[in-house]
């Protein structure tokens, strides 16, 4: 009788936690998160280690070898219609995500660390952010007076503008 009185208690606990996100800039003025679980690898690259391809959309900055693989390297800010990234820098912030069998490169202005947030916590984006935005998130986080946009890592491998068919 005892027992599942022990995997009640636990159960709150573990939601208590909360899910794992990447913390992120896409800009100076945008914070963004992307769950863990959609995450492989936050990686600094030299710029040289992206090799751009002609005729590609402009927030397709290029190719990149990520673990003997090639995988397209996208300029996430620019996709999202936000400011573009710096091309001058010296070095880029990637975050390799992916998504069933497909892998991405996106590339943002600094990589800030990982967070937990429960699911209670994302709101609806409508109202709170520019509606081109709005396809390719979760919703908002309200954190510390500051706005996080939580991606939607589906969304952005799925973007009509990254098909070429």
């Amino acid at each position: 009788m005892n027992h599942p009185n022990v995997i009640l208690a636990e159960k709150p606990l573990q939601n208590n936690l909360g899910d794992g996100y990447l913390k992120f800039q896409l800009n100076q003025q945008t914070a963004a998160i992307l769950a863990m679980n959609h995450t492989q690898e936050a990686v600094i690259l030299p710029v040289e280690a992206i090799t751009p391809m002609p005729n590609m959309p402009g927030c397709i900055l290029g190719l990149m070898n990520w673990r003997s693989r090639i995988i397209w390297a996208i300029d996430l800010p620019r996709m999202l219609n936000l400011e573009a990234i710096d091309t001058r820098r010296q070095q880029y912030n990637v975050i390799v995500i992916k998504v069933e069998s497909l892998l991405l490169g996106l590339v943002v202005q600094e990589i800030k660390g990982t967070t937990k947030i429960l699911v209670d916590e994302i709101h609806s984006p409508i109202g709170q952010v520019a509606s081109s935005l709005v396809p390719y998130l979760r919703g908002c986080v309200v954190q510390q007076e500051e706005i996080l946009l939580a991606l939607d890592a589906q969304a952005i491998v799925q973007s009509s503008i990254l098909r070429s068919d």
